[in-house]
């Protein structure tokens, strides 16, 4: 899901009122018959004004439009109610507004509304983008130009928060991690319409969306499982400190494999050649070995076209055992969910060939003379299928 799609969901449920349509041809002057702003629709009249226009006279208001998180217009809205006319629009967009061009005619135009003089307004221009807003709202393509339902409409967290009820009401202990990481995802995918496409073109958000998701069902969980236990007494502090030091163990164990599960559901959606913890020299098992242990171990397959990558949610001071997991490799990867590092240890990875792989919004976090020596997972995935996809085809 993209930035600005999740934004326009967001801002849709929050609004008092919202509406959606197509950027059309006579919207940009393509037609030849250019009109003055965007038509809205008489049943759409209360995203303008709280009361219907009267027939015979025209009013108008001015307002503010924040236009994909980014930028402000302060634009009027105006019904025309005199002579034959009986339209409204929203007009007054300024003179460098970007969404009039020809490129855009087929683009979805949404406006969320919150109070009388304060608006959003986003432009949705990809097609998986559209489709997932239509899902979101329940939308058919041919079901815009009106206002749309928010109050009818389950929203996806109160949807993510039911399935995961679900999921945990099936289990009367832990499932192992494997299980908890795919409900996790299938909780999540269900409730905000994720497909492969989602997959391939924003895999930093999902990732994300993901471990955050599994922490959530891991909560509900817990209290399911230890409801009886912590209702009652404990006997001693030594039974005190076992339970305590049971449930701390499992969730920093849950955390590690976890973040590989979905790494590796990534990966597959990208259509990547992969192995997990295959076995190099030593019975070392790396992570992620691209494309696997059957090439690594072939000396005829080029070492330049083997990558590695570690995963850990935190590395401050683990990321050295990457370094020695395959000797074949000189540069290596290290994929992890940790938000700032020294300038030292960055200055150390560098100097051991080894880059960092992070979420894109982590990047940031990093010192500023470092942060173009990190890739972001799409990047990651990027280099990884272009070696694979000028390898020969005798690994699957």
């Amino acid at each position: 899901m993209s930035e600005i799609l999740n934004s326009a969901i967001q801002s849709v449920q929050k609004s008092k009122a919202a509406w959606c349509r197509f950027i059309t041809g006579n919207d940009t002057g393509t037609t030849g018959s250019h009109q003055a702003g965007f038509y809205i629709p008489k049943c759409a009249s209360e995203l303008l004004f709280d009361k219907p226009g009267v027939k015979g006279e025209n009013k108008e208001k001015f307002v503010q439009i924040k236009w994909q998180d980014d930028f402000t217009t302060d634009s009027r809205m105006i019904y025309y109610g005199k002579a034959t006319r009986n339209e409204y629009r929203v007009t007054r967009f300024g003179r460098n507004f970007p969404f009039l061009q020809d490129d855009n005619v087929g683009d979805l135009l949404i406006l969320a509304k919150f109070t009388e003089e304060d608006y959003a307004g986003y432009v949705l221009s990809s097609d998986g983008d559209i489709d997932e807003f239509f899902a979101t709202f329940n939308l058919a393509p041919g079901e815009t130009n009106q206002l749309i339902d928010i109050d009818g409409i389950a929203k996806p967290n109160e949807i993510i928060a039911k399935l995961l009820q679900e999921f945990a009401s099936r289990f009367n202990s832990f499932p192992d991690t494997r299980q908890m990481a795919l409900g996790a995802r299938d909780c999540f995918n269900e409730a905000f319409r994720v497909d492969v496409d989602a997959l391939k073109s924003h895999p930093d958000d999902i990732l994300l969306h993901w471990v955050d998701t599994e922490y959530d069902l891991f909560k509900c969980m817990e209290e399911k499982v230890y409801a009886d236990v912590i209702s009652k007494p404990f006997q001693s502090l030594d039974d005190f400190v076992k339970m305590a030091n049971e449930v701390l163990n499992r969730r920093k164990s849950r955390a590690g494999k976890s973040l590989e599960h979905h790494l590796a559901c990534i990966f597959s959606n990208n259509e990547l050649v992969f192995e997990e913890q295959a076995i190099t020299e030593d019975n070392k098992k790396p992570d992620f070995l691209f494309p696997n242990a059957e090439c690594y171990h072939n000396l005829l397959f080029p070492a330049d076209d083997l990558v590695v990558l570690g995963a850990k949610t935190t590395c401050k001071d683990r990321w050295r055992q990457v370094l020695t997991e395959a000797d074949r490799v000189d540069a290596k990867y290290l994929f992890t969910l940790q938000q700032g590092i020294s300038k030292n240890q960055l200055r150390e990875m560098h100097d051991s060939h080894l880059t960092l792989v992070v979420p894109h919004q982590y990047i940031s976090s990093f010192p500023q003379d470092y942060q173009s020596e990190i890739s972001d997972l799409s990047g990651f995935i990027r280099m990884v299928k272009e070696k694979q996809e000028g390898l020969p085809k005798f690994y699957s």
